[in-house]
């Protein structure tokens, strides 16, 4: 089985109404269905574009503010997915649940279904900065494709987590990140590429590009969408199909073939997922 992946690196700049992000998100969208597009990948933390806007009185938003923007992100990735016949996976938004906030992925479903991922590890800067919660569940979604998880920037950094979405049958991880200088971009991308060795999965890596100059902490953008592979012979030998121009305002798009990743798996150059010793180190369900 095959299924074809965009993943968009989206450009920040300040913006003046909801409708203006709702037009550019649409481009990528319909620039993607152009590619034939069955699942397409937005940019962690990229709604903080909406921050920008300002207030009536021109003063930018505050974090506390995106989540009233919630219902209406909602309507359009919903409306967008089911239009197109697409599953989208809409970056991360912040929501609000109990007086707290989350960074959580949203997918959209063609059929007009959402599932969502809360972010589970939370770097420094978001606790400090924003006071941001945690999620504590990871979630594993079925697909007509097959089983995807949802690995958001930071989580993608700590192995159990893709171990356990792997145990429990995903095959292509999505990473949505948001890193501001090369230091974090590398932090993600190697650990991400770690990942498709450890696991023999796909991972499917973007970031936000841009600039958002009068929105805390959203200053500054790196970022480079890639499809990474397991390193073995049915695959590119740096183990990249596909990757954009750093820093670039564009989108990338690539076949996985589901197939491959059974046969390494079985009789590959190294069968890391098989060999695993769980008789000194525990397995993760």
């Amino acid at each position: 089985m095959k299924m074809r992946v965009s993943a968009v690196q989206y450009h920040l700049h300040t913006i003046h109404s909801f409708d203006e992000f709702a037009r550019q998100v649409e481009h990528y969208v319909k620039l993607a269905e152009e590619y034939e597009t069955e699942f397409l990948l937005f940019p962690e933390l990229f709604t903080t574009q909406l921050m920008s806007i300002g207030d009536e009185q021109g003063n930018p938003l505050t974090i506390n503010d995106l989540p009233s923007f919630t219902e209406s992100y909602l309507n359009l990735f919903t409306t967008l997915a089911q239009r197109h016949q697409m599953h989208i996976i809409g970056g991360t938004h912040i929501i609000e649940d109990q007086g707290r906030l989350y960074n959580t992925a949203f997918l959209f479903y063609p059929d007009g279904r959402v599932a969502q991922q809360r972010k589970i590890h939370i770097t420094p800067w978001e606790i400090k900065g924003w006071n941001m919660g945690a999620g504590d569940d990871l979630q594993i979604f079925e697909t007509e494709k097959g089983k995807i998880a949802l690995i958001i920037c930071y989580d993608i950094e700590f192995p159990e987590l893709v171990r356990m979405a792997k145990a429990r049958g995903a095959d292509v991880i999505f990473c949505p990140s948001c890193t501001d200088d090369r230091h974090a971009f590398h932090r993600v991308r190697y650990t991400s590429h770690a990942r498709t060795i450890e696991n023999q999965v796909y991972v499917v890596l973007t970031g936000t590009v841009g600039s958002l100059p009068t929105v805390d902490f959203m200053r500054a953008n790196t970022g480079q969408a890639a499809v990474l592979t397991p390193n073995d012979i049915p695959f590119p030998p740096r183990g990249v199909l596909v990757e954009g121009e750093m820093n670039n305002d564009m989108l990338v798009t690539a076949d996985l073939d589901l197939q491959l990743l059974y046969e390494v798996r079985e009789k590959g150059s190294v069968t890391t997922w098989r060999d695993r010793r769980i008789d000194l180190y525990p397995d993760w369900k």
